[in-house]
């Protein structure tokens, strides 16, 4: 039987989210991050961790999502289904669950939060190659396991090197604010949403 705690369980697609919310664990003292081990998964995958968080009694279940490969068929059509299952909060009284789903996308991917540590950018990038070439302008930056576990934390690293948590989220609030405003579909993120939950939380 689930136990009801206020806490956060963060899933990302990969590994870099998986770094990057680990590195934010001093940050918000109350995160707990999935996956333990990280690998490149897929919805289906990203499902079931979704059922077994909720089983697990976690009150906040955010799912940050790369949108570059949401934009193509059947991927599309599989992540909107997903989406939709989860838009309402999940409450089972008695067995003592009540969890809230939420995504967080960015486009291209989870990078571009990095790069709003030190710059905002509304560019549109062709793919991740380029905006990892904008990022190393910034801050030397490898999208590799071992560069990870050697930046020791890639919140701090990012801050040690110029950047902020504070900027990153600004930007984000901008980028989808423009967004909204324009009706542009790409460099966004709702990364700077979640930071505001994660602080009120």
């Amino acid at each position: 039987m689930g136990k009801l705690r206020q806490t956060a369980l963060i899933l990302g697609e990969g590994p870099t989210e998986f770094f990057y919310f680990k590195s934010l664990c001093d940050v918000f003292k109350r995160l707990t991050i999935r996956p333990d081990y990280p690998k490149h998964t897929n919805l289906k995958e990203l499902e079931t961790k979704i059922e077994e968080g909720i089983a697990m009694g976690y009150s906040h279940i955010f799912c940050i999502i790369d949108m570059d490969t949401k934009d193509k068929e059947p991927e599309h059509t599989h992540y909107q289904r997903l989406k939709a299952r989860y838009a309402n909060p999940i409450n089972k009284p008695r067995k003592g669950i009540y969890c809230e789903v939420e995504f967080f996308e960015t486009h291209r991917c989870t990078e571009l939060f990095f790069l709003y540590y030190f710059r905002y950018t509304s560019r549109p990038y062709e793919d991740q190659e380029s905006l990892l070439k904008d990022l190393n302008q910034c801050v030397e930056y490898r999208k590799t396991i071992d560069f990870f576990i050697k930046s020791k934390g890639l919140h701090s690293y990012l801050e040690r090197n110029g950047g902020s948590l504070a900027t990153a989220t600004a930007n984000a609030v901008h980028s989808m604010e423009e967004k909204l405003s324009l009706g542009r579909d790409y460099t966004y993120s709702e990364l700077g949403r979640l930071m505001k939950i994660l602080e009120e939380l």
